[in-house]
């Protein structure tokens, strides 16, 4: 059951609230801090911008399923209902996080999008719409990848080619008859790229950067995985020369193919071109090549651009976050959890995240610690899917 936000008059108050923890994004980074905080005792609330806990995983398209078996996709306190080595499909995952929202009573207040944060004084002020919250803390757990990146000359493609960005895609119904570009080759061009090809004459553009050498549904998978586990959590973190390296790739976007490979794309018939997709020509997709498609469809699968410009508080160059395990130095009270290699490899990982967010909710705990506790009994009430704005 989802806990969803009423008006301030419905609370019996017209002015600010104020509590001494807002975490801003209820998905799987919002749910686990939440739960740190209500174990360490302190009061708190969760802000989400949708309606119902999960719904972030719920408007993915139909076919998801995640890179990770159900045995490295739990938060803390509450195994995954799945065998270990089955891989969860998006819609049980966005019901996996609202169980664990209602089974621990975390006080999430959906459909609450945030529009700024901003410091006054000696403490924070969260606004959405007409509310206020006043706190001590914020802990950024929405994400900061979350505007979809569509090239500048897109609107210039002849409007009778359908075109959406991957976020928008959710199965093959929504494309019109003919065929389709799928642009960008890390995770989503791939994917999509296998399962429209039955159906459609399918290009797919981009440069591939590598693939791991095996299946993560093989036995092999079986034995390598809980070894990749042990580098992600140990080895690729800010605390090694490799792990510092690695993040900067990982920052920069793009990675490997993961469970479609190229044999995959190649036996499908997906006619596949490194070329990037550079221009229009007569209404048409250019290719670095020079070469014209005529396509009726395009998709975009180019990613997610920052979207830091509602953080009306100072956080480090080009709006990325300067912070040590999340702890922004420079704005005391400030947290970030569930950011690309926040701390490590693993922070980016759903079975990894709840570590990040054990260290920030006791931090919390320490920096508020002259603070009653007496008011923080709020128990461990539902949440969702982690976006602001």
């Amino acid at each position: 059951m989802t806990q969803t936000e009423s008006t301030p008059a419905d609370r019996g108050f017209a002015g600010p609230e104020h509590v001494e923890t807002v975490v801003i994004g209820g998905g799987q980074a919002g749910l686990a801090t939440s739960y740190h905080l209500a174990r360490q005792g302190r009061a708190h609330v969760v802000l989400e911008g949708s309606e119902r806990v999960g719904d972030v995983w719920r408007q993915r398209f139909d076919s998801l399923r995640l890179f990770s078996p159900a045995g490295y996709d739990a938060l803390p306190g509450m195994p995954f209902p799945l065998p270990r080595w089955e891989f969860p499909t998006g819609a049980e995952m966005a019901d996996y996080l609202e169980a664990y929202a209602t089974t621990f009573a975390l006080p999430v207040r959906t459909g609450v999008s945030v529009d700024s944060v901003s410091r006054e004084g000696g403490h924070y002020v969260v606004t959405s719409g007409h509310r206020r919250f006043e706190a001590e803390n914020v802990v950024i757990a929405s994400g900061t990848w979350q505007s979809p990146v569509v090239p500048e000359f897109a609107d210039r493609l002849d409007p009778r080619i359908r075109q959406m960005h991957s976020a928008e895609y959710r199965n093959p119904s929504q494309l019109q008859p003919g065929p389709v570009l799928l642009v960008g080759c890390s995770h989503s061009g791939p994917d999509l790229a296998v399962e429209l090809a039955p159906t459609h004459r399918v290009h797919l553009s981009g440069p591939i950067q590598g693939e791991i050498p095996f299946r993560i549904d093989s036995r092999t998978a079986h034995l390598v995985l809980p070894i990749l586990w042990f580098v992600a959590n140990h080895v690729l973190t800010m605390r090694t020369p490799l792990g510092r390296k690695v993040a900067g790739h990982v920052r920069s976007g793009g990675g490997p193919l993961i469970r479609v490979k190229r044999s995959d794309i190649e036996a499908a018939g997906v006619d596949y071109t490194p070329e990037r997709t550079v221009g229009v020509q007569d209404g048409k997709p250019v290719l670095g090549d020079g070469r014209v498609l005529d396509v009726a469809n395009v998709v975009w699968c180019t990613g997610f651009g920052k979207d830091t410009d509602w953080i009306q508080v100072p956080i480090g160059e080009d709006r990325w976050p300067t912070q040590t395990r999340g702890v922004v130095a420079d704005a005391p009270g400030l947290y970030f959890v569930g950011l690309p290699f926040l701390q490590g490899f693993y922070s980016m990982l759903i079975g990894g995240v709840g570590r990040d967010a054990g260290f920030v909710a006791r931090h919390i705990a320490r920096r508020t610690s002259g603070a009653s506790a007496a008011t923080a009994a709020a128990p461990i009430a539902a949440g969702s899917g982690g976006t602001a704005r």
